[in-house]
């Protein structure tokens, strides 16, 4: 208990960024505090009931280092290309609203296989209390393995970009370092940030931030602060910031903004396509 006290005191002083932190725990960790968190989660509604018809995708799945099987929902492109867009979840699994967005970017970008990486082993949140169960359940180590079982799987000459929401957010950071040169572009919506400027040395890439500037977890301060590692590590991130709550994006959320939404998409897009011309 005394652990986990410390732990938390460690990720608050992190996710707030107003007060020093007394150690630097791993953006997963400060994730899993950040699930438990009451408040986060009453802030996510449950998701307006979807289902995707005629789906372009397949689930496929791959080795992963730790002698398991991951699982992504894939898209391919209509022709053979080494384009590869990893798709992260929010905190609610690879459910038929990421599956869309996979489509989507398909559609849009035309040559680029897309994969919807499944971090929670097929498991899907209907509700907020599934979704914070499966999000502060989830394993750090396990993460990685999905997430380098898929890097592998995409094969040695791929350009991997990589985008997420919320928790997926920061999961497509850590994914941008650690597929490493191959990496080619990173997008973040509303997601942890890395505090390690050791770490953010190692980006092979930019980064574009998404951000609400009444998210009261992923919050102005930590935006601010994220800006200044991200200086030190002598990286470039640009970030678009919105007078809009968490999980502004997300068309399941009740306080979905549609406006803002398309003003993030159109930027996104724009941005992935400089880094698969």
């Amino acid at each position: 208990m005394k652990n986990l006290l410390l732990l938390a005191l460690c990720v608050y002083g992190s996710i707030t960024a107003q007060t020093p932190s007394c150690c630097t725990p791993s953006m997963n960790d400060r994730n899993k505090m950040l699930a438990m968190n009451e408040e986060f989660a009453k802030s996510h509604l449950a998701p307006t009931p979807f289902f995707l018809q005629n789906g372009q995708g397949n689930v496929i799945s791959f080795k992963t280092p730790d002698g398991k099987t991951g699982r992504a929902y894939c898209v391919k492109s209509d022709q053979p290309t080494d384009n590869v867009l990893f798709v992260f979840q929010e905190w609610w699994g690879v459910n038929d609203y990421i599956k869309q967005v996979a489509d989507k970017y398909k559609e849009e970008l035309g040559n680029v296989n897309i994969y919807a990486i499944d971090l929670y082993d097929g498991k899907v949140a209907a509700t907020p209390d599934e979704a914070q169960k499966y999000m502060s359940e989830l394993k750090e180590d396990r993460a990685n393995a999905i997430i380098q079982g898929a890097i592998e799987y995409v094969g040695p000459k791929a350009k991997i970009a990589t985008i997420g929401w919320c928790m997926g957010g920061g999961w497509s950071l850590q994914a941008a370092l650690i597929a490493g040169k191959k990496t080619v572009g990173c997008i973040v919506y509303y997601g942890m940030p890395e505090k390690s400027i050791e770490r953010l040395k190692t980006l092979n890439t930019d980064v574009i931030g998404f951000y609400g500037t009444q998210d009261k977890f992923i919050n102005p301060d930590v935006v601010k602060q994220f800006q200044k590692d991200m200086n030190k590590a002598g990286k470039k991130l640009t970030v678009h910031n919105y007078d809009a709550v968490h999980a502004f994006a997300n068309p399941s959320n009740p306080k979905f903004n549609k406006e803002y939404a398309e003003d993030a998409h159109t930027k996104a897009l724009a941005y992935l396509k400089t880094k698969f011309k």
